[in-house]
């Protein structure tokens, strides 16, 4: 999905069925571009997993999470993407 539409340019990455083990910080399967004290901005091709994905990373510990919501506007608005 990634390689077809492309991401937010600087965007990690990450589906919403690993980001359990990605942004975990006691995980041996984490992230380490990921964590609780930096600022996490959340988007998704139509906006309804990172609704997901953004709860999950508060439930996590991550204090600092916003929804973009889906891509499709990023790229509408302007956005830069890679």
């Amino acid at each position: 999905e990634v390689a077809a539409s492309g991401k937010v340019r600087g965007a990690v990455n990450i589906s919403r069925g690993m980001i359990e083990f990605r942004a975990d910080p006691a995980s041996p399967c984490r992230d380490e571009r990921l964590s609780p004290e930096k600022t996490v901005i959340v988007y998704g091709a139509s906006g309804g997993r990172s609704t997901l994905v953004g709860k999950t990373l508060q439930e996590l510990g991550y204090q600092d999470v916003s929804d973009l919501g889906a891509f499709k506007g990023w790229v509408e608005s302007g956005g830069e993407v890679e």
